[in-house]
């Protein structure tokens, strides 16, 4: 089961740092990119900057400088994704301390629910950045396909497809560490045998048994003529 432990550690640990790119990234949501390679623009935008860039390899980029004129959406999604960093923080650090490979933790059954926690630790930070990049998604493709929308529509950025894929990894490691507790509940219990009754019986049994192998030998015999002189 360790095994296990440390695939659950590498998935959390990938999805961690999946989520930490996914949420410093720029590019959540971009424009379509014009069909002239010379005069081609476009315009990315993230959680913390707008960012604006062309084909000669210029870029600028502005952040946001308060949050007060920042949509709710952004400001959402900020506070799940701040949020799936920081479980996905502590989950690692209590993957690290409840696996059986390491020598801290305690016993067995206190790493055993150390590993649980992590796991749902780890399972509430993948479901806080779903959230946060699936609300994201949904309010750029509402724009996109909205026919009465007329300002700058948008499409899916790359941090997106980071996110879901850095909360997918961070569900499964979660999942695989609740599951690994099962490993102690199948451990076999070291119990006294009780053996009164088995050595009453093969005591009995012995006695019988030697009662059997006494060869009986004839009375008559033993009171032959010398007995009478």
């Amino acid at each position: 089961m360790s095994r296990a432990q440390i695939s659950a550690l590498v998935f959390g640990v990938g999805g961690f740092g999946a989520l930490v790119a996914a949420t410093a990234s720029n590019e959540w949501k971009v424009t379509t990119r014009a069909s002239s390679v010379i005069t081609a623009t476009w315009v990315y935008q993230g959680l913390w900057m707008n960012c604006a860039g062309n084909a000669l390899g210029s870029f600028h980029c502005r952040p946001h400088f308060t949050i007060f004129k920042v949509e709710g959406y952004i400001q959402a999604c900020r506070g799940l994704m701040i949020a799936a960093v920081s479980l996905g923080f502590f989950g690692s650090i209590f993957a690290l301390f409840g696996m059986k490979c390491t020598k801290v933790g305690g016993s067995d059954k206190a790493k055993a629910k150390i590993a649980c926690l992590a796991g749902i630790v780890f399972i509430l930070s993948g479901l806080c950045s779903m959230t946060g990049c699936s609300l994201y998604a949904n309010k750029i493709t509402t724009e996109f396909f909205d026919p009465l929308y007329v300002e700058q529509k948008y499409e899916l950025g790359a941090a997106l497809f980071i996110g879901w894929a850095g909360a997918s990894l961070c569900i499964i490691g979660g999942v695989v560490f609740c599951f690994s507790i099962s490993d102690n509940n199948k451990a076999p219990r070291m119990g006294y045998a009780y053996n009164g009754a088995t050595s009453v019986m093969s005591s009995r049994t012995k006695y019988h048994a030697g009662e059997g192998d006494v060869k009986p030998t004839n009375p008559s015999k033993q009171f032959d003529k010398n007995a009478y002189v």
